[in-house]
């Protein structure tokens, strides 16, 4: 009787053993699933993060690049300087008249106005086009390149060759 009180201890004991590797094992799976999914929403946060920031530089220059090459004509493209903030200044002919884009960052965005330049529009009047940190634009002295630059995060720098060089920029 006694041996077989002993090996019923001795079963229980070993279920009990059992059962606590069991719940331990299950413990160790259930807290690397755990740290698994934080890991992988830090990583999903940092490439979001890095995304936005190449969007904002990458957007903002290749949109006033296209602009640059869609308005280069002789005499057409040209930078300025407008009530001290440097602006990209596009010409355009349209059924007979003279339009303006203006092309400048203000106001912690980039803007773009386009406009006949008998209107008497200002800087403030341009439509946001994109927020972002600071964004420069110069031009070479003889006027054949035109360098776009954007500050902060994801900032970049991009220079264009222009046709329509017109020696240097201009003063309002």
């Amino acid at each position: 009787m006694k041996n077989q009180e002993g090996a019923g201890k001795g079963r229980s004991r070993g279920q009990a053993v059992n059962f606590l590797f069991t719940m331990l094992l299950f413990l160790a799976f259930v807290l690397c699933a755990l740290f698994t999914v934080l890991i992988g929403g830090k990583v999903y946060e940092n490439i979001n993060r890095r995304s936005q920031e190449n969007f904002t530089g990458s957007v903002a220059l290749q949109y006033v690049a296209n602009k640059v090459r869609q308005g280069d004509m002789e005499g057409a493209v040209r930078v300025r300087t407008v009530d001290d903030v440097p602006v990209l200044e596009l010409d355009s002919r349209i059924e007979g008249g003279n339009y303006v884009t203006w092309i400048y960052w203000y106001d912690g965005s980039i803007r773009e106005l386009f406009f006949d330049p008998a209107d008497g529009l200002g800087l403030e009047d341009g439509l946001s086009i994109l927020e972002c940190s600071g964004f420069f634009v110069s031009q070479s002295g003889d006027g054949s390149l035109i360098t776009l630059s954007t500050e902060g995060e994801g900032g970049g720098e991009l220079t264009l060759s222009v046709r329509s060089g017109r020696g240097g920029a201009e003063d309002e």
